[in-house]
């Protein structure tokens, strides 16, 4: 055992940093539902800048630096409240904000979103179906991005209001109808995010031929 430690301590020392690198510093998030639709696709896989927000022990959810402050708009991965699964949501409402939705519509501190330039697509469901998709350009609190609407699905389109309290953050998805997201799992503390998801590494069609979807490498996550 000692002779195999010694022959081979290179090679098991970069095994250790290179653990420690995914755990502590930076990591990558394969995408496996559709709840990020359009902005994220089933088959994408994201870097996440675990060092975004918090310096944490590896293995655990114990800050030892805080590292930077949680912005609306960003995309973030986190356990859930609910079951500890890793999830990857866009953030839209900071701690004292008052977030609400009516029909779809989100509104934070009073202030009401925009949607602009909508579109009409097709949206893929299981078993090679799919379903009509409402995509449109989202804007509100100076940042906009991509969301989409699925208005033959049933969802929870109505929600608060909801002041969310200190040190925990209000999460959906950008498919709005189908996302597990703040208004079904509860609002997300800090101590669970993991890191800030910035851009897409590479991108395969795992809902069609599994072939890699090459504009998609590198694309940053807006």
């Amino acid at each position: 055992m000692k002779s195999f430690l010694k022959e081979n301590r290179g090679f098991i020392l970069f095994l250790i940093s290179f653990g420690f690198f995914r755990l502590a510093i930076a990591d990558w998030n394969p995408i496996p539902s559709g709840s990020m639709r359009p902005t994220l696709l089933e088959g994408d896989v994201v870097l996440v800048n675990r060092l975004a927000y918090d310096f944490k022990l590896p293995l655990s959810d114990t800050s030892l630096v805080q590292t930077g402050e949680p912005q609306r708009g960003d995309v973030i991965t986190f356990s859930s409240p609910a079951d500890g699964t890793r999830l990857i949501k866009r953030l839209v409402a900071l701690p004292g904000d008052v977030v609400e939705m009516r029909d779809e519509v989100l509104t934070i501190n009073g202030e009401r979103a925009e949607y602009a330039d909508p579109t009409v697509a097709a949206e893929p469901l299981d078993g090679a179906t799919t379903t009509p998709a409402l995509r449109t350009t989202e804007r509100i609190g100076g940042s906009e991005r991509a969301v989409q609407f699925l208005p033959q699905v049933s969802a929870r389109r109505n929600f608060g209001p909801v002041v969310v309290p200190k040190d925990q953050f209000f999460f959906l998805g950008d498919n709005r109808d189908n996302s597990a997201d703040s208004r079904y799992i509860g609002l997300v503390p800090r101590h669970l995010l993991i890191g800030k998801a910035h851009h897409v590494v590479l991108s395969a069609d795992i809902k069609g031929n599994w072939m890699p979807r090459l504009g998609r490498t590198a694309q940053a996550i807006l």
